[in-house]
């Protein structure tokens, strides 16, 4: 394995990050046909001596959280393997993984357990720290969001990102210029009942009764960058 510096995280050490500053990290598709390895933007939520927190700017993929509706808990769900596992693998160069801290994960619902992820959903405590109706100096991201053209894209499995098309202005978003129905995505903490999760629904609202197999919700990873 290669151990030598990787230019990106050399970079990011001699940078003065700003909250809410856009960085690009890794590829992943984004086209509908899903043939490309596109560069991931993040936004910054948190830059401290520990490392940069970054929240994917888009939604990357449509995914259930698990399977099937059974209890369950971020530590056993399918999408955090996902994530720690074939998301990581696929998104991310060896240099660009020696970038990544592992993170201890909080707040993943009432019993559930703590978790240590290189890749991670934000629990319901990051998201109202952290993000917002609009960026600023506090709020690193916009709450709202879109999906790619490859996360809009029906999938094998069944799943299909919802794309909101009603009268609500406040579910859209301007995106290059045209206002966008936005999506609904994942957060890691565990919902209302052992068998949901948490999710951002409209309004940019917090809502606690995600049924955890849905298929039409989005995924927006997060993950913490070393700064030494």
């Amino acid at each position: 394995m290669d151990n030598s510096p990787s230019p990106f995280l050399t970079s990011v050490q001699n940078m003065n990050v700003g909250i809410g500053a856009l960085l690009t990290f890794g590829t992943y598709p984004q086209t509908a046909e899903g043939g490309d390895r596109t560069p991931i933007q993040w936004r910054v939520l948190k830059n401290t001596d520990d490392g940069l927190f970054l929240l994917s700017e888009y939604l990357l993929d449509c995914r259930r959280y698990h399977r099937e509706p059974v209890e369950m808990t971020w530590r056993d769900c399918d999408l955090r393997a996902w994530l720690n596992e074939r998301f990581y693998q696929n998104a991310f160069d060896e240099s660009e993984q020696r970038c990544i801290k592992t993170t201890v994960c909080t707040g993943n619902g009432d019993g559930s357990a703590d978790t240590e992820d290189k890749v991670f959903l934000p629990s319901v405590m990051e998201v109202n720290e952290l993000t917002g109706l609009h960026l600023s100096e506090s709020c690193g991201a916009r709450r709202l969001t879109v999906g790619t053209p490859y996360a809009r894209a029906a999938k094998a499995d069944g799943c299909r990102l919802y794309v909101y098309d009603k009268s609500v202005k406040s579910n859209y978003v301007m995106e290059n210029g045209v206002e966008t129905g936005c999506s609904w995505w994942w957060l890691r903490t565990q919902g209302n009942a052992a068998s949901r999760a948490n999710f951002i629904g409209t309004r940019s609202s917090v809502r606690r009764y995600g049924s955890i197999d849905l298929p039409y919700y989005g995924v927006r990873p997060a993950l913490v960058l070393h700064r030494q």
